[in-house]
């Protein structure tokens, strides 16, 4: 259960309006564009943004590095590019070796495994610089590397560093350092991604920027959707240009990749690169070694670039399914142990699970329980972790309080990821906790924004069709979310064995499709003519030659619902789960007082048979409480009359008669 989020005011402003209609003014002003110059900077064609792209001021050192790039190129130097193995590292590397290579140098590129830790690295630098390397560049990484910094200059190797991670007091010892991030630069815009630091390089290397963004925007597109950086300003150019880059020409290795998924250039969008092509570049460095992605990139001709794509695609069929062998060992977990969910961080840890895949199955554990988890995947008596969080509960915030029993940590406040000896994880958890209580006690709820509240007849055909003028569409500019309320539900079929469902509802005087590809028809709580309030997408859809509006689902719930209250009950129930105090007042509504309560319930989740979610039956039957129907089933469980997997309860049959009030949580909060 998520809480809703959506902006009170509607108001647009007229001149916007009068430009763009008012329906697509309203999602601008709920996206806080409430001037038709910010307007149009938006819309801003890339002829116009071209020209933009390196106004001064550049970012400090750019010219330094410059320099020292043109001299050892001129000295015939061997240049080594120390790259990063995700895919913002991957499309960085590959630009810079790429140009280099065009221009004769002699260049390498480093890429580590991800068991060498992020960024560079004593052993590996000992490599690259005995192989003969006057100068390293790094791409996505080094603002930090003080100590790596040091060796190279005492090996009398020259350093060229660029990143866009936040840098810490000190800078490293090197020849330039291009990073937007720094406390000295004056450069405009700050969200670059590594591989958009590398290409604004590129630009001033080339002394064209044309040339540049015509043969590398493409790579830097992908690395700025990959690394999820806002789609706005300088990022929201380079999306454009990159896309259109492939319409016409473009990389060889990512067209092949583009095409392995199904796709077209033609018409592909910054959400189909987010969803297909970077988690694709991503495994290669999660699951084998990352230079396989590079290789790719760097294909020459289709044949090259087919025979390597392959390789990628079985490695991507593979992560996807280490990722689900994880998350079936996790939903083990916690069938086995639910107290693991009432806990105000979820902490999950395994032997055996592959440390490159856990950020991707923490997210979906995130997403599915709506709590700040933590994932350690363990092996040979170290634990790799990776962390996710929800509303404004700080990760970094979190490692640092628990820093004296992690060997390595790093982050920001949404996500990070350590390294804890075994030997160490219980006072870690230990401190979790600590800090949880401590600085949030009261736990942020996962939230859903909405851009703006509709009546279905405003859902038109044209009115849809003009959101498509807001693409690129990715991080920080999301595709357009709307609410809708008091919506009937006048039919629902199942689609694809059941496997998704497909709704016909009326809202106001309009009639409309809703479909969902994430939940199945047997999960959907609610019943042919029930009112439920809706949020979607809108998108159009074309049979036969005629467009129609359909709805994406996203979330929905009993119109009337007070998601107050729920919330309210969902965290009096995981306080009382963790033994913790609760308002006394309260007891009579949310801990079952006599047979008949405990019945009550016991009737409606024999009836459900485990087919809803606690959560579901709380908000979609509405005759009890969620608290109450959370402790009964604890108590059902712990007396061997239910059992629990963390979401659906099943009863059991009964093997002999038991008073729960005398046993149990029912008698310890008696006490």
């Amino acid at each position: 259960m998520r809480k809703w989020i959506v902006p009170a005011a509607e108001f647009a402003d007229e001149e916007i309006c009068a430009e763009y209609g008012s329906f697509l003014g309203k999602i601008l002003s709920a996206r806080g564009i409430h001037t038709k110059k910010v307007a149009e900077k938006l819309f801003d064609d890339l002829s116009s943004s071209e020209g933009k792209f390196m106004e001064e001021p550049l970012p400090a050192d750019i010219e330094k590095a410059v320099e020292v790039i043109t001299e050892a190129l001129e000295s015939g130097d061997k240049i080594t590019i120390f790259g990063d193995y995700d895919c913002d590292g991957v499309t960085s590397t590959v630009m810079m070796y790429n140009y280099l290579d065009s221009l004769g140098a002699e260049v390498d590129f480093y890429i580590p495994e991800r068991s060498e830790g992020f960024g560079m690295n004593i052993p590996a630098l000992k490599k690259i610089i005995a192989s003969g390397t006057g100068l390293i560049i790094t791409v996505d990484n080094g603002v930090n590397a003080l100590e790596e910094a040091e060796f190279i200059k005492s090996q009398g190797v020259k350093l060229v560093i660029t990143d866009h991670h936040q840098p810490g007091e000190t800078l490293p010892a090197c020849d330039a350092c291009v990073n937007p991030n720094r406390a000295d630069d004056y450069s405009q815009f700050k969200d670059l991604c590594g591989a958009g630091v590398v290409l604004k390089l590129l630009c001033a290397l080339e002394e064209d920027t044309d040339y540049i963004l015509d043969n590398y925007a493409d790579l830097a597109m992908v690395g700025t959707i990959g690394d999820v950086m806002p789609i706005r300003d300088e990022n929201r150019f380079i999306v454009k240009k990159g896309l259109e880059v492939l319409k016409n020409a473009g990389n060889e290795g990512l067209k092949r990749l583009i095409s392995s998924a199904g796709l077209s250039t033609k018409n592909l969008t910054a959400t189909d690169i987010a969803f297909k092509i970077c988690p694709a570049i991503n495994s290669a460095g999660r699951v084998e070694s990352a230079e396989k992605a590079v290789r790719l990139l760097l294909a020459k001709d289709a044949g090259e670039a087919a025979r390597l794509c392959e390789n990628i695609v079985q490695t991507n069929a593979k992560r996807r399914e280490i990722e689900q062998k994880i998350y079936d060992d996790i939903q083990k977990q916690i069938e086995a142990d639910p107290s693991i969910l009432a806990k105000r961080v979820i902490f999950l840890a395994g032997e055996g699970w592959h440390a490159g895949v856990i950020g991707i199955v923490c997210a979906r554990i995130v997403e599915k329980y709506g709590k700040p988890t933590i994932v350690v995947a363990i092996e040979n008596g170290e634990g790799r972790g990776s962390c996710r969080s929800v509303g404004n509960f700080s990760i970094y915030g979190l490692l640092n309080h628990c820093s004296a029993y992690l060997t390595k940590f790093g982050g920001h406040p949404m996500a990070g990821g350590f390294s804890v000896k075994v030997d160490e994880i219980n006072e870690f958890k230990r401190k979790i906790e600590e800090y949880a209580a401590a600085h949030y006690p009261t736990m942020p709820e996962t939230e859903l924004y909405a851009d703006l509240r509709v009546t279905g007849d405003m859902l038109s055909v044209g009115n849809i069709e003009a959101l498509n003028r807001l693409e690129p569409l990715g991080e920080g500019f999301a595709k357009p979310v709307f609410l809708l309320e008091n919506c009937e539900i006048k039919a629902k079929r199942a689609l694809k064995d059941g496997k998704y469902i497909s709704l016909d509802i009326k809202c106001g005087n309009a009639n409309l499709r809703a479909l969902s590809f994430k939940i199945s028809y047997s999960d959907f709580a609610a019943e042919t003519g029930d009112k439920i309030d809706i949020i979607a997408h809108a998108e159009i859809n074309e049979y036969n030659d005629t467009k129609s509006v359909q709805l994406k689902l996203i979330d929905y719930r009993p119109t009337g619902f007070r998601e107050d209250r729920f919330f309210a009950a969902r965290r009096v129930s995981d306080a009382i789960l963790r033994g913790e105090g609760f308002d006394k007042r309260l007891l009579p509504r949310i801990v079952p007082q006599s047979r008949q309560d405990l019945m009550k319930i016991y009737d409606l989740l024999r009836q459900n048979n485990g087919r809803l979610t606690l959560e579901q039956l709380a908000v979609f039957d509405g005759s009890v409480n969620y608290c109450m129907l959370k402790i009964a089933v604890t108590a059902f469980c712990e007396a061997n009359l239910a059992q629990f997997d963390g979401e659906r309860a099943r009863i059991v049959p009964a093997k002999e008669k038991r008073d729960l009030f005398k046993e149990g949580i029912l008698a310890r909060l008696a006490e």
